[in-house]
Parts: C-alpha cells; sequence; structure tokens
C-alpha cells in the first residue's frame, strides 16, 4: 500500500490577505514542516481555511490548534472539512493536558499563587451572593405562586437532613457536654466552686456550642450530599434536561433542600443543646455529687432566656449558607467524576470554615452589644 506523503502547503489569499489556505498531507511525518509553515505566517492572517487539506492527524491538529491559541484566534477561524471534525473536537478536548512545569517557590512566585487565590476566593464570594439574591427571588415567587412548592421533596430532604443526622447530632452534643462539664470541674475544683460548672455548661452550649456542632455535622453531612447528588445529575445532564422541559432547576432541586434545612437545623440545634445540658448532668450527678435535682434547680436560677434566644438565632443563617454552597458547588460541576469530588471537597471545606467564621463573628456582636 502506499503512502500519500504530499508536502503540506499554504497560500495567502490574494483577495482577502487575512486568510490562508492549507492543503497536502498535515501528518507527523511532516511535523518539522509544519512548525516551519506556521511560524512564518504573516501576522495578519486571522482565519484559517484547512478544508483543502488531503490527510491530517492528531499532530497535524495540534499543530494548528496552538498556533490559533499563539494568535488569540478563536476555534470558529478554523475551518476543518467534515470528516475532520470529530478529531478537531477530540484534541481540543486533551490538547493543554500536558504535564504541569515544576512548581516556583519563589517569593514573587508565592505572591502570585496568592494573589490568584485571593482572586478565586473573590469570586466564589461573588457566585455565593448573587446566588442567595437568585434563591430569595425564587423564594418570593413561591409565595406569589404556592404551586411552584415541591412539598414532597420538602419532606424527604427533612428527613435525610433532620431525622437521620438526630442520632449523631445528639450523641456528640452529650459527650461534648460530658467533656466540656468534667474539664470545668477539674480547673473549678482548685477553687472550691465546682457548683459554676452548670452555668459553665448551660451557657456554653445555649449560646454556642449547640448551634455549631450541628452547623459543622451538617456541613461534612448534608453539604457535602447535596453537591453529589446536584453533581451527578449536571455530569449526566439531567439539569439540562430540566431546562429543556421547561423546569426551574431552582425550584425543583435547590428550594426544596434550602427550605429543609431551615426546618430542620433549628430542630436540631434544640435537641442539641437539650443533650448537651443532659451530658453535663450526667457529669454532675457521677463525678460532682451534684444530684439531678440540684442541677436541674440551679440552671433554673442563674440562666436566662436570652441565652437560648442567641444560639438559636444563628441556626436560620448557618441554614442558609450550608444549603447555598452545597447546591451551588454542584451545580458548578463540569461533567466528570473528577470535578465532582472536587466540588463535594471545596463544598465541606467552604460550609465548616464560613460557619465557624460567622459564628466569631456573631459572638462578638452579641458580647458587644451585651445580650
Amino acid at each position: 500500500m502506499t503512502i500519500d506523503r504530499a508536502r503540506p502547503q499554504c497560500h495567502v489569499d490574494q483577495a482577502d490577505p487575512a486568510r490562508v489556505r492549507l492543503s497536502g498531507t498535515w501528518t507527523l511525518a511532516n511535523a518539522v514542516s509544519l512548525a516551519d509553515i506556521l511560524k512564518r505566517l504573516p501576522e495578519q492572517v486571522v482565519r484559517v481555511d484547512a478544508t483543502g487539506i488531503d490527510r491530517v492527524d492528531s499532530a497535524g491538529v495540534l499543530q494548528l490548534l496552538r498556533f490559533a491559541k499563539r494568535r488569540g484566534l478563536p476555534l470558529e477561524n478554523l475551518s476543518f472539512r467534515r470528516d475532520h471534525q470529530a478529531l478537531v473536537g477530540v484534541i481540543d478536548d486533551v490538547g493543554d493536558e500536558r504535564p504541569k512545569s515544576r512548581r516556583d517557590y519563589g517569593f514573587l512566585a508565592a505572591l502570585d499563587r496568592l494573589g490568584r487565590r485571593m482572586y478565586e476566593n473573590g469570586q466564589e464570594i461573588r457566585l455565593l451572593l448573587g446566588f442567595l439574591g437568585e434563591n430569595l427571588v425564587k423564594l418570593l415567587r413561591i409565595l406569589r405562586e404556592p404551586r411552584r412548592l415541591r412539598l414532597t421533596a420538602t419532606v424527604h430532604h427533612m428527613e435525610q437532613v433532620g431525622l437521620d443526622a438526630m442520632p449523631l447530632v445528639a450523641l456528640l452534643s452529650y459527650l461534648v457536654g460530658a467533656v466540656i462539664a468534667f474539664l470545668g470541674s477539674t480547673i473549678l475544683r482548685d477553687f472550691g466552686a465546682e457548683i459554676y460548672v452548670v452555668e459553665l455548661v448551660s451557657i456554653a452550649f445555649l449560646r454556642e456550642f449547640a448551634v455549631l456542632l450541628t452547623a459543622i455535622v451538617l456541613a461534612g453531612r448534608t453539604a457535602s450530599a447535596f453537591t453529589a447528588q446536584i453533581g451527578a445529575m449536571k455530569s449526566r445532564e439531567e439539569i439540562d434536561a430540566i431546562q429543556t422541559l421547561g423546569l426551574d432547576p431552582i425550584d425543583l432541586l435547590v428550594i426544596p433542600r434550602l427550605l429543609a434545612l431551615l426546618v430542620m437545623l433549628p430542630l436540631l440545634t434544640f435537641i442539641a443543646m437539650m443533650a448537651g445540658l443532659a451530658g453535663g448532668v450526667t457529669v454532675g450527678a457521677f463525678d460532682l455529687d451534684i444530684p439531678p435535682q440540684m442541677y436541674i434547680a440551679r440552671m433554673h436560677e442563674t440562666i436566662e432566656v436570652r441565652h437560648f434566644l442567641v444560639g438559636l438565632s444563628k441556626a436560620p443563617v448557618f441554614a442558609l449558607v450550608i444549603g447555598l454552597i452545597g447546591c451551588l458547588e454542584g451545580l458548578q460541576v463540569k461533567g466528570t467524576a473528577q470535578s465532582v469530588g472536587e466540588r463535594t471537597t471545596s463544598s465541606v471545606v467552604q460550609t465548616i470554615s464560613l460557619v465557624i467564621i460567622l459564628d466569631a463573628l456573631a459572638a462578638l456582636w452579641f458580647m458587644h452589644m451585651d445580650w
């Protein structure tokens, strides 16, 4: 069998100097000639007509794509034969997957990475705020048009978010409450003030630990689940199918999850408060010789309702943060399994970090307001 080794050629269109016509065989056997031809093309060339090429392989296509990238030309400016389009599409998808250069650990490179990271974080915050606004608009629309509410999906997510997480939240809160009571008693025993363990555990759990522990558990459990579920739908193009059917993905996928979190996170926070207080009662009864009746009476005398309200007021804010980040990261999945994993990890990290930051800011604000 004879192989056509016609030389690759290019001709600048006399009528249109910005256009060049290619012909011949653009294959690996002529790789050196291809590079020389493309380097000699005039700067005014912005359109490449490759329909005259007889034979082309991945090396020829890659040379043309890199030429377009160097000149800043869009892919639409390169015209290929119909039977070459599939190869061009495949090479375009994988053409940039080359091994990364060694990381530069210099000072300027570190500043460059820091600046890029700060810019990316700023973009994430902007996207999150925009997503919050979009969901608030859709929630107001549901108030005007209640038929848009997916009640069955909302109840289903309430079960997953709330009932399924309740044993874990209660157990962790109980154990943390017992640990705080034990550590507090170890210090206060030196001053003969073990009775103040009641105030320590009660105020700590009612104001901070209950809502924070619940939010962290749901950030790791629920936000990751939301991202994985929506991301899998995005990778399988189910969200595109939903939009093709004329349905709104926000109404269908995001709003039910947000409403489920807004309802269940305050309830789980209340359960965590009770479990944490029970842990303090247990340590008081078995380690501090404080009977449960005395412990509860002391708590009734010293603890104010405002501590309970301060802790519970943070729950809806944390629910919004967890739901919005979990769903937004899922909608940003690119379509591959690797992207699903990366977005799920990013969702957990972002939600836990933002919950802790917001809790710290709220604690400082409530303290300065003397609430």
